[in-house]
């Protein structure tokens, strides 16, 4: 009983050192499915795994506002319906976050993050007007996914700075070893609109 206390404190902690609520409420499910879940009353298995698809597609920008809704619906029902302190806790956590910044859910859906934490929804993008060419990025890169040659004075014609979408895992190493700022991090969905 004393360890799966420890286990709910330890998720909590966990959650604090994040900032966006989507990735919180994410790692809260997944922690409390992964963990101290019982599964012996319906609503905590059922809630849980349907409300950890939703919050999948939020972090994502998969998701529509039909996600969000169901969300909706569910919390409260899992939190009157489940048998169980830890059901209700994960319930009343989702509750808490849909009541206090119903706004950010809304940016999700759109396809955006604030907090730039939802890996699906970002993008990094090298500002060619700032980027020197020093190859700083590419080097510290361990995904392969930044093309580019070092300028060189004695040279003309050399290949600008870019990142590979599919290649890049978002760690913000590149954003990191930047100085000139050079690197940036938008909404992939805005990029597509611009794009277009």
């Amino acid at each position: 009983m004393a360890e799966k206390e420890k286990d709910m404190k330890e998720i909590t902690e966990d959650t604090n050192q994040l900032q966006c609520i989507v990735q919180k409420a994410l790692l809260f499910l997944n922690e409390f499915i992964d963990g101290p879940m019982c599964a012996r009353c319906l609503p905590c298995p059922m809630g849980s795994y349907e409300m950890r698809i939703r919050f999948m597609r939020l972090s994502k920008a998969e998701a529509t506002p039909a996600d969000l809704e169901k969300i909706r619906q569910i919390a409260p029902l899992m939190f009157e319906a489940s048998m169980c302190k830890k059901g209700k806790d994960t319930a009343k956590f989702i509750i808490d976050t849909l009541e206090k910044a119903p706004e950010i859910y809304d940016v999700h859906v759109a396809g955006g993050c604030p907090d730039r934490e939802c890996k699906g929804s970002i993008q990094y993008r090298v500002i060619p007007d700032k980027c020197v060419s020093c190859d700083e990025c590419r080097i510290a890169c361990k995904d392969f996914a930044i093309l580019g040659e070092k300028k060189d004075m004695r040279f003309s014609g050399y290949i600008p700075y870019e990142i590979v979408d599919k290649r890049c895992s978002r760690c913000g190493e590149c954003v990191r070893v930047c100085r000139y700022g050079a690197v940036e991090i938008v909404d992939k969905k805005v990029l597509e609109t611009v794009i277009v």
